[in-house]
């Protein structure tokens, strides 16, 4: 009988704790495809910067004159600030998406408050003014979501991915399920960094065929902090 009560005091504690919190704000920053009257999309990335990867994403945006997203890992910005220093003079939104990148549903108070603690000290580093943050896997515990709070940040979630961080998915899928699963009003989650067998550059590769499709169907790219204003 104590073992169970014990089991069943430990499965409400992380229900309560992060599974709750979790789903509820899954529920709450997915936007509706409906009722949009712009023709806008909001492309943003997960993950990075990597020193690979990221400049070649931000080539191929730079090219179709494409303001996005980036929610990177605190890590792995401080190790390149001359990937922050471009994205910020290209005019792209930066984003925080964590410290280490690691599951907050696992996470314990004190880990949470030193993941946003230290994150911040990153950005001052690296003369940022973070307003947005995606937590990994979009993943929440109770202290997620206060210390996120407490630091002014808008929490950034999504309603479309392509599944383009798995090993064993091509370009061509990737490709397909954006153009299928992409309306007027979504915000898309990619990844620039971290990924299966060099993920990303599958993502790169897609996004080549994928954005002339975009723009000929008339859509328009802007960044988050434009979503949220114009839902204001």
């Amino acid at each position: 009988m104590l073992i169970k009560s014990l089991c069943l005091i430990g499965i409400c504690t992380v229900l309560s704790y992060s599974i709750i919190p979790t789903c509820w704000y899954k529920i709450k920053q997915r936007r509706n495809r409906s009722g949009r009257k712009d023709n806008k999309v909001y492309l943003t990335f997960d993950d990075g910067p990597h020193r690979q990867f990221t400049e070649k994403l931000l080539d191929l945006l730079k090219k179709y004159n494409i303001k996005a997203s980036f929610f990177v890992v605190g890590k792995f910005a401080e190790s390149n600030p001359d990937m922050i220093k471009r994205m910020k003079e290209e005019g792209h939104l930066i984003g925080l998406h964590s410290l280490e990148h690691k599951n907050a549903l696992w996470q314990t108070v004190g880990y949470t408050n030193k993941d946003f603690k230290e994150s911040e000290a990153v950005f001052n580093r690296l003369g940022m003014d973070i307003q947005f943050f995606r937590p990994p896997w979009g993943h929440f515990n109770l202290d997620t979501v206060y210390c996120a709070k407490r630091m002014g940040f808008k929490i950034a979630m999504w309603n479309v991915m392509a599944e383009d961080w798995k090993g064993n998915t091509t370009w061509q899928e990737i490709a397909a399920k954006l153009i299928r699963r992409t309306r007027a009003g979504d915000i898309i989650c990619l990844h620039d960094g971290r990924g299966t067998n060099n993920a990303p550059e599958r993502t790169i590769r897609a996004l080549e065929e994928v954005l002339p499709v975009w723009i000929s169907q008339g859509y328009q790219f802007a960044r988050m902090d434009e979503r949220y204003e114009s839902d204001n």
